[in-house]
């Protein structure tokens, strides 16, 4: 055991200041995804911005410089697409410094008797799989150069079962345990994996969804995305498997 201090081997690059962070962020399209992009360029990142579709991206991000960031289109379910995504990046920046997956789903579903298989499968493989497809493309350039972060958007209501949302909260307390098992894991190579979990982020599309509720009461995508980068820097390192919740 040693006394606190970082061993040379586990010096996260993002310590730095003089080395730019790169940070690869799935979802990247989306209110959050937005605000947490948007963090990382204030404090000079170079960007790999994976989102669905590509057309959606170049709408959200007008005049990016595409000679420092990347517009990447794929499916983060799918590990073919995902292993080629992370070979881009990689190729173009030489490391990843913070992986943030935001990237996921959410629906009203069955009674929990009721459910289809479609529903299951549908929320298992937005929220869970799609993490599993994602970490294994670009976690083990991580554990190579022993250093970097993981980050992923998990939810308060993954602690308890709610009505009408069985798959979506089971597939929320599966990406759960994946982050903890992935941080037992990866914490010997120097690489911390943590979520953070809020409870209903105000967006657009939750404003829309939810026109009598009282936004006051939610969280801002932008305080999200100073908790997620908070995760992603070197004052993070002794966090491992963690799921910050976020709430009003």
């Amino acid at each position: 055991m040693h006394d606190g201090a970082v061993p040379l081997n586990q010096e996260n690059l993002m310590s730095d200041a003089s080395v730019t962070p790169h940070i690869l962020i799935t979802g990247a399209a989306g209110a959050l995804g937005r605000a947490v992009a948007q963090h990382f360029l204030d404090q000079g990142a170079r960007l790999a911005l994976v989102d669905h579709h590509e057309g959606r991206l170049a709408e959200v991000f007008p005049g990016l410089d595409n000679s420092r960031h990347l517009l990447l289109s794929g499916d983060v379910t799918s590990t073919t697409e995902m292993a080629a995504l992370a070979q881009q990046a990689l190729k173009s920046f030489g490391r990843i410094d913070a992986l943030v997956h935001i990237a996921g789903g959410f629906e009203m579903g069955e009674a929990t008797h009721a459910l289809t298989r479609e529903s299951w499968d549908r929320m298992m493989n937005l929220n869970a799989w799609s993490f599993i497809a994602v970490t294994q493309a670009v976690l083990p350039s991580m554990i190579e150069r022993r250093g970097g972060s993981v980050v992923a958007v998990t939810a308060k209501a993954a602690a308890r079962g709610v009505p009408a949302m069985a798959a979506y909260v089971a597939s929320k307390s599966a990406l759960q345990r994946l982050v903890e098992a992935m941080a037992a894991e990866a914490a010997p190579h120097g690489v911390n994996v943590n979520s953070v979990a809020p409870s209903v982020l105000d967006t657009p599309a939750n404003r829309q969804a939810m026109p009598d509720a009282n936004p006051a009461e939610w969280v801002s995508t932008s305080v999200a995305a100073q908790t997620i980068a908070f995760l992603a820097s070197p004052a993070a390192a002794a966090l491992h498997g963690q799921h910050l919740t976020l709430d009003s």
